[in-house]
């Protein structure tokens, strides 16, 4: 079975017990909304930090498919397939 990998920012790498990398198993293509889902199953918080209540992608959080960002392509609908990379970067506001 192939494998999709998950690079996580140093600052959300704490919230999946350190790792910069996570994985899930996929058979054919999968969505960017099931990928989190199976990816975060063991990380609630960072589940929570990535989406809010409603299952939508928090306001700050951009994830990459093959470097095109997800939100102009079809969001977490955007479909993702074993060896491509998927880039999670948080945007971090500050003064």
């Amino acid at each position: 079975m192939a494998e999709i990998s998950v690079v996580l920012p140093s600052v959300l790498q704490p919230l999946a017990g350190g790792q910069s990398l996570l994985t899930a198993p996929a058979d054919g293509t999968v969505t960017v909304g099931w990928l989190l889902d199976a990816v975060t199953g063991d990380y609630p918080v960072l589940a929570r930090r990535l989406r809010d209540e409603t299952g939508a992608l928090r306001r700050y959080v951009n994830i990459y498919v093959n470097g095109d960002e997800v939100r102009r392509l079809q969001g977490l609908d955007t479909e993702v397939a074993a060896g491509q990379e998927v880039l999670i970067i948080q945007s971090v506001a500050g003064g």
